[in-house]
């Protein structure tokens, strides 16, 4: 769901023209693969959303996030020009050190074209600027980052079959039923690879995740912000959990998926999906209030199941404005027998699309 923020960066710059014709999110489509690991063009954004825990030999852990994402702005489709923005590729990379109580983040954009970026079709592949993204014949996604201040070249390796959200990979986002995404994850990603720290490489490894969405359609227009949190838990369960605020503050609209750990599934309605804040934490730069420490209730057919979400350290918010970017927070959390990331978006003002 960052990706809805980056779209603003993406439509900046030249001239827009009305409106593409952008297919609608609509349910019984059923995915196909590889084909939907690679780029849905047509449809105005879409993201490649990598989150995860690693350590290196001395045990202790680092956090990072990697974003890919791709944008159709509202460009002129009849402009011949080879410069004209048809599409815009955008990506993000933060890596977050609870010893050092740390969060450094980078970002590189540019228009699709001249040999810069491109982001395929049929599989992973996607390249802007120095930075890429591959999936290998075997399965494994390959992420190269050589961002400023740190460097992620990481190799993400699939456990369990992909996890479908919302009606079969139809996932809602509000009341209405075009505010709606594409939406697969894939938890459980045995991680391996170099991050580059301080200047020095630091072999590593660890668990992430993979979120994947394409949509045509931004969200509900009272809309504030989002809660989102995905979870790996230690025997092999995993959690996507969300909801959606309004700028009064209640949710607009919740969901999620569970996976078991032998496999199975349900699906999370809106009356399933809980979030209730426990402590708060202010930015000293922003002044922004964010719920750093929550629980996500979900409903489930066994019972309710209550998942209390904690920071290892509270100063993940990344303060984006310098680059054109929203505040927000997002950073590693742990759990009853289980760890991932949370995403805490509207805090520092509602987000405006």
């Amino acid at each position: 769901m960052l990706a809805l923020l980056a779209l603003g960066i993406s439509c900046a710059g030249p001239a827009a023209g009305p409106d593409p014709d952008y297919p609608p999110v609509m349910p019984g489509v059923e995915f196909r693969f590889p084909r939907d690991h690679g780029a849905h063009p047509a449809y105005r954004t879409e993201w490649w959303y990598f989150t995860g825990w690693l350590q290196g030999a001395d045990g202790k852990p680092l956090g990072f996030q990697i974003t890919f994402f791709r944008s159709r702005p509202s460009a002129d489709p009849s402009n011949p020009s080879a410069f004209a923005p048809r599409q815009i590729l955008f990506a993000h990379a933060a890596l977050s050190d609870p010893v050092k109580a740390r969060l450094i983040h980078d970002r590189r954009i540019a228009r699709a074209g001249f040999g810069l970026a491109t982001a395929a079709e049929g599989d992973a592949r996607i390249r802007l600027l120095d930075w890429r993204l591959d999936r290998r014949a075997d399965g494994i996604f390959r992420a190269h980052v050589p961002a400023r201040d740190f460097a992620l070249d990481l190799a993400f390796a699939p456990t369990q079959p992909v996890m479908v959200n919302g009606d079969r990979g139809y996932s809602r986002k509000g009341p209405r039923p075009e505010q709606a995404s594409y939406y697969y994850s894939m938890p459980q990603l045995a991680v391996t690879g170099t991050v580059v720290k301080d200047g020095k490489p630091i072999a590593v490894k660890g668990r992430a995740w993979l979120d994947r969405e394409w949509s045509s359609t931004l969200l509900p227009p009272n809309a504030a912000g989002w809660d989102w949190t995905g979870i790996n838990f230690d025997d092999g369960a995993a959690l996507m959990a969300f909801q959606v605020r309004g700028r009064d503050g209640h949710p607009i609209h919740a969901g999620g998926t569970m996976r078991r750990p032998d496999g199975s599934q349900i699906v999370l309605a809106p009356a399933d999906v809980r979030f209730v804040p426990r402590r708060r934490w202010r930015s000293p730069q922003t002044g922004a209030v964010y719920p750093v420490e929550a629980d996500f209730i979900v409903r489930l057919p066994e019972g309710v199941r209550r998942v209390r979400l904690k920071p290892l350290f509270d100063a993940q918010e990344l303060d984006g404005r310098a680059g054109a970017m929203p505040v927000y927070w997002e950073g590693l959390v742990s759990t009853q027998s289980g760890r991932g990331y949370l995403e805490l978006t509207g805090y520092a003002g509602a987000l405006r699309f």
